[in-house]
């Protein structure tokens, strides 16, 4: 009976996220512009559902289980290091926002493709950074299907396959017939969600435990390292410092973060959503995070991805589990949709418009844009079959990988006039080289993560070969810097 109780709100909430799936696709039938409407919403978003889907997007298992479940064993050096993600959607649409909306609207681009394809005139930087997405995206997607069904396995009692098929097949439905328009309507109910789901999870621990005070003394008896910014030196600084980079800054290069700064309606909502995201993401941060550290002193006996789930289950009554238990889920899905329509548009948009049928029937780029983004999702469904162990460290490295190959062609493309094709080419090469070397070998350079070498690698390479190699045309340069 308990386990129904949790599993009917559940399934309730992926019923209203299909709804309005359906409800989306029938208002996005009638509009003129598919590519544009079904991959960026007809850049119609306002301040609110901007923010919000900005920081559900990037909101996902790693933040709402793997990183707690590392602060769960950590302490409050995770929580430390999970708060520098706190200026992430300032940074993101501060740097990139206006100019990048102004730019975008200029050459008609709808993906960050699109945007370099016509800065660099290059088709080899079109090709590849496509390839990179598809690639980058899959591996992140499959964390994000392995985080939604263990959710499902831990808080109901049925199999992981179960939870598998039911999270994975709602997702892919509902993002592949709504396209973009309903991953943002969404987004923006999943990160609500997200806040609400934060609170009572947040009030129900500390509740459980006595009170911080209570909690704080069985911290310093049974784990005096739990309270230090460095977990007693098992986080060492540099490795803190160095995610100021990983989740901080670069998260300007993230094509699923970036490619919202297509899609706002005007400055207003612009200038809303970087105050409205900023506020939410550290909210989130802290509280989810907060959850796993003080939760392993409420819920002893736990450990790493079955923290939350575990610690959900014991603090909250079945019927209330069933409904907070969607905040986790929410930050999920709404990473895996926005994922799932992006590498649709990579597929579509970047690789078989631009390189193979070039002018298409409305009625079949419809079909095969709905085709595409079912395929992709049945891709990662089947890879997410057999999880490895920690989410988190998946995620990490699709980031990075992302960051590796788009940040540097993506920032100074926008405000380097002598960026050219060669620096963009040299930097995607090196730096996804050089991340896959350091993280395949494990070399932590100084005790900093990987990504902090590979941008610095990248950068380098861009300048060499920007000094270098062919100057823009002059077509180029008017049509990015004249008005």
């Amino acid at each position: 009976m308990n386990n129904l109780m949790i599993l009917i709100p559940m399934i309730v909430y992926l019923i209203f996220m299909l709804a309005i799936a359906l409800y989306t696709n029938s208002r996005t039938s009638n509009n003129g512009n598919f590519l544009e409407d079904y991959f960026i919403g007809g850049r119609s978003m306002g301040g609110f559902v901007l923010a919000m889907t900005l920081i559900a997007t990037y909101s996902s298992a790693s933040s709402f289980i793997g990183g707690p479940g590392v602060a769960y064993s950590r302490g409050y050096a995770w929580i430390l290091l999970s708060m520098i993600q706190v200026p992430t959607a300032f940074l993101t649409l501060g740097v990139l926002g206006k100019k990048f909306a102004i730019i975008s609207r200029k050459i008609n681009a709808v993906t960050v493709t699109d945007y370099l394809k016509k800065r660099y005139d290059n088709n080899f930087i079109a090709i590849s950074t496509s390839i990179a997405m598809i690639v980058f995206f899959a591996a992140a997607m499959v964390a994000q299907f392995i985080g939604g069904a263990k959710l499902f396995e831990a808080v109901t009692g049925y199999s992981y396959l179960t939870g598998l098929v039911i999270f994975g097949i709602s997702v892919i439905i509902y993002t592949t017939i709504g396209g973009f328009k309903a991953v943002a309507i969404t987004d923006a109910i999943q990160g609500v969600v997200m806040v609400l789901a934060t609170i009572f999870l947040l009030v129900a621990v500390i509740h459980a435990g006595g009170g911080m005070e209570n909690i704080t003394a069985k911290m310093i008896v049974e784990n005096p390292d739990a309270l230090t910014p460095t977990a007693g030196g098992k986080v060492p600084i540099p490795y803190i410092l160095s995610f100021w980079v990983l989740v901080g800054f670069a998260v300007i290069g993230l094509p699923q973060t970036t490619v919202r700064c297509m899609g706002f309606k005007d400055s207003k909502s612009l200038h809303s959503a970087m105050i409205i995201g900023t506020v939410v993401v550290g909210f989130l941060m802290l509280g989810m995070h907060l959850v796993g550290a003080l939760g392993a002193y409420v819920v002893p006996g736990l450990a790493g991805d079955s923290a939350i789930p575990g610690i959900t289950i014991k603090v909250l009554p079945p019927i209330l589990t069933g409904i907070f238990i969607a905040g986790p889920l929410a930050a999920i899905m709404s990473t895996v949709d926005s994922m799932l329509i992006l590498a649709s548009a990579s597929i579509i948009k970047d690789l078989y418009i631009n390189y193979g049928k070039g002018n298409i029937k409305a009625k079949h780029l419809n079909r095969i844009s709905f085709v595409s983004t079912a395929i992709i999702g049945l891709i990662v469904f089947i890879f997410a079959i057999k999880p490895p162990s920690i989410i988190v460290w998946i995620n990490l490295f699709a980031f990075g990988g992302l960051e590796a190959a788009f940040f540097w062609p993506t920032l100074l493309g926008l405000y380097w006039k002598r960026a050219n094709a060669t620096g963009a080419i040299l930097s995607i090469v090196t730096g996804i080289a050089a991340f896959f070397f350091f993280t395949i070998q494990d070399i932590q350079l100084f005790d900093t993560h990987p990504i902090v070498p590979t941008l610095f690698i990248a950068l380098i390479a861009f300048i060499l070969g920007s000094f270098f190699g062919r100057a823009n045309s002059e077509e180029t340069i008017k049509l990015f810097w004249e008005s």
